[in-house]
């Protein structure tokens, strides 16, 4: 019967945490070396615990490990930078491109500078304000319809409440007034 599956957060009962803490070190420290002993790699591993104790292990210095990876990231950042730099200023070119395309449409839907524009590009720009114009017009409609139906409820609400109201004054005897007539306009 194998172990159930543990859930991965903070432990917090500080014993069992210092407990879980150093067998799974124990483990950790236990891989890097059947990994430097089977594979003959190089491996550097550093833990620091929660109190801030330093706990490490090499399969050779980890002066000469650290200079290595020093040296491999240097490179590496040296070489990403470059390919980094161009890349950026090739999306920042088709960025800035995109941004003018932008602000002219902007500038053309709110009317300013249409003398720039083609006729084909006015034709567009003025089947676009009637679609919009359209979709506001249905918009509004369906506005209107609903306040009608909602002022239509209220006005039937009410006229029920008063015809209520009024038939139990007449049952009760209540009211001097003569019999209930009901009115609609």
């Amino acid at each position: 019967m194998g172990r159930g599956k543990v859930v991965i957060r903070r432990i917090d009962n500080s014993s069992s945490r210092q407990v879980t803490f150093s067998k799974r070190r124990s483990g950790l420290m236990k891989k890097a070396k059947e990994l430097a002993i089977l594979c003959d790699a190089q491996v550097g591993l550093i833990i620091f615990s929660s109190t801030g104790k330093l706990h490490e292990y090499a399969s050779t210095s980890m002066k000469s490990i650290m200079t290595r990876y020093e040296n491999i990231e240097d490179k590496n950042m040296e070489h990403f930078n470059y390919q980094d730099k161009n890349r950026w200023q090739r999306e920042a070119v088709i960025m800035k491109r995109h941004f003018e395309n932008l602000q002219d449409y902007s500038s053309s839907f709110n009317g300013e500078e249409l003398s720039r524009l083609k006729v084909k590009d006015l034709q567009q720009l003025e089947q676009q304000l009637q679609t919009s114009l359209s979709q506001i017009r249905d918009k509004k409609q369906i506005f209107m319809d609903e306040i009608q139906q909602r002022s239509q409820k209220i006005l039937t609400n009410d006229i029920s409440k008063k015809c209520t109201s009024n038939v139990k004054e007449c049952i009760d005897g209540e009211s001097p007034r003569a019999p209930f007539t009901l009115q609609l306009w």
